[in-house]
């Protein structure tokens, strides 16, 4: 059976496109996943980077279902301590209607942003240092599954369409903290493996080991591990790593604090590399799967086979959208995914 493959877009900003038209390239590249067999097309939640335009995943989710027919839509994800429990309940719940079947609630408890957007988005200085993610799940769960106690004001509150069920919702991490909670409540779990060079398995297998089945409604009889992944695929490794350079670049300027859109490739080749910035390049690469697509894919299995991954989640971001569509194209050919008409 081939391994399910899905698609992370972050809605990259390349230098000489616009806003929207990184927008519009999102939704492009949605419907060729939808065409190429993928599964899943998940949207990220970032604020104030210049380089990506994912700042509201639950807008683009109804866009990108719209254009849309067979895959899965949904968020990667939504980071709740930015969000009130009932807003994201409603939201996900009216999409659900739209969409029945077709859409995913992953849930992150990462600010996706620095400390003073954060301020901007949780209005309090208290809000945005409270490590209560515990309890804001617990109560967009309580809104899902009508949970509340007697005696909790909550409880005369219905998120509506109160008769659509809440989307299957996915916990988000890097860590072993989301991984051994999604488990304790018996929900999805996609590790991060994207955002760093860190060592998925003890995570993953974690979650496998002691997930236990909630009996709820938005819950899960076993287990589903998805291993988010970055991957740039060419038609040889030479053209991959070039394509990957741009990134390179990218990934320097926003550690020195210059935040600004994707760089292209021309000027990644003028860009004149110091001895200590190859070596934070070569550091960070650590994260990145590059190749043609036989190698891509023989690293994807490695690492797949040893995190016990039921799906691979795939975030390309490069300069063109054309190479982006194109890595994702080649990636589905390794894998031999079945087309959609």
């Amino acid at each position: 059976m081939t391994m399910p493959l899905s698609v992370l877009d972050l809605t990259p900003v390349p230098s000489g496109v616009s806003g929207g038209d990184a927008l519009r390239n999102t939704i492009d590249l949605a419907r060729h996943a939808d065409r190429l067999g993928y599964a899943r097309f998940w949207l990220a939640e970032h604020h104030n980077l210049p380089s990506v335009a994912s700042s509201a995943p639950e807008v683009m989710i109804g866009q990108v279902a719209r254009e849309t027919r067979h895959i899965r839509v949904g968020s990667g994800g939504i980071m709740l301590p930015n969000h009130p429990p009932l807003r994201v309940a409603e939201q996900f719940r009216v999409l659900a209607g739209l969409f029945p079947g077709r859409i995913d609630l992953g849930i992150g408890r990462a600010p996706g942003t620095d400390q003073l957007t954060a301020l901007a988005l949780r209005r309090t200085r208290e809000a945005v240092v409270a490590d209560d993610f515990p309890a804001q799940l617990a109560e967009l769960l309580a809104f899902a599954n009508e949970e509340f106690p007697d005696n909790h004001p909550f409880r005369a509150i219905t998120a509506v369409p109160g008769d659509v069920p809440l989307p299957p919702i996915f916990l988000l991490g890097s860590s072993g903290y989301s991984a051994q909670y999604a488990a304790a409540i018996g929900v999805g779990f996609a590790h991060a493996h994207h955002i760093g060079p860190v060592d998925a398995v003890p995570a993953m297998l974690m979650y496998r080991a002691e997930f236990s089945p909630s009996g709820k409604p938005d819950g899960l009889e076993k287990p589903w591990a998805i291993l988010a992944i970055a991957a740039i695929c060419a038609e040889t490794d030479e053209q991959a790593d070039e394509l990957a350079s741009s990134l390179d670049l990218s990934f320097l300027r926003l550690r020195a604090g210059r935040r600004g859109p994707v760089p292209s490739l021309e000027e990644a080749r003028a860009y004149a590399y110091t001895d200590v910035e190859r070596e934070q390049v070569r550091a960070n690469r650590g994260r990145f799967f590059i190749g043609s697509p036989e190698t891509v894919r023989a690293q994807i299995e490695e690492l797949a086979g040893r995190t016990q991954a039921d799906e691979v989640m795939v975030t390309t971001n490069v300069h063109s959208h054309e190479a982006r569509v194109r890595s994702y194209e080649l990636l589905a050919g390794a894998f031999g995914l079945p087309r959609q008409c």
